[in-house]
């Protein structure tokens, strides 16, 4: 759901967040329209906002592990961990945490890719949320959640900062709740060069 949509209508975070927000017109490559957060890290307000949000929704909830999809899971995972209380979690691409892991593959548009996950890094029963900067198909969320399920973890929400409009209907992702600050921008008007 989006958070809009739960409490939050009007709320001019929402839209001092969606404003932060960069759209780089075909990047990585043509008719790509490319949501990037740097320009949100940059204003600290808008920053703090977003953090805020998911600090507010997940402060009672009872999570102990904030679960964050590389890369940009990691710029907000342990912002929100920190404000709630719990143990921050990389859930990485393969090769890239030392010791001993656990993978799930999850398929992409053109292949597949993988994530991993540091073995006792979770245990049985903890509850946790999964979060990322944007959710498009679901994807790597899935294998994220996935994962967790997995060693026994308890996945209560996924959380992004923006959600594409087709996800806009679905509330749930694989069975869990998947909640989203804002939607996409368009690319007229939003590029800025730094």
């Amino acid at each position: 759901m989006f958070a809009e949509e739960n409490g939050l209508k009007g709320d001019p975070r929402l839209q001092a967040i969606s404003q932060a927000i960069r759209v780089v017109p075909h990047f990585p490559k043509h008719g790509i329209m490319f949501q990037d957060i740097t320009t949100l890290l940059l204003d600290h307000k808008a920053f703090k906002d977003t953090v805020d949000i998911f600090v507010d929704r997940y402060r009672d909830m009872h999570i102990s592990v904030v679960a964050g999809i590389e890369a940009r899971g990691f710029l907000f995972g342990p912002s929100v961990a920190l404000g709630i209380g719990a143990k921050f979690v990389p859930l990485r691409k393969p090769r890239k945490l030392p010791g001993e892991v656990i993978s799930e593959k999850y398929a992409l548009e053109y292949g597949t890719d993988c994530l991993e996950l540091h073995v006792g890094a979770v245990q049985p029963g903890e509850r946790a949320i999964v979060i990322d900067d944007l959710v498009a198909t679901g994807g790597t969320l899935s294998a994220g959640v996935k994962l967790l399920e997995r060693v026994g973890a308890e996945v209560v929400e996924c959380a992004c900062v923006i959600g594409v409009p087709d996800v806009k209907g679905q509330c749930r992702l694989i069975g869990k709740p998947l909640y989203v600050l804002v939607e996409p921008r368009k690319a007229d008007k939003c590029y800025k060069e730094m």
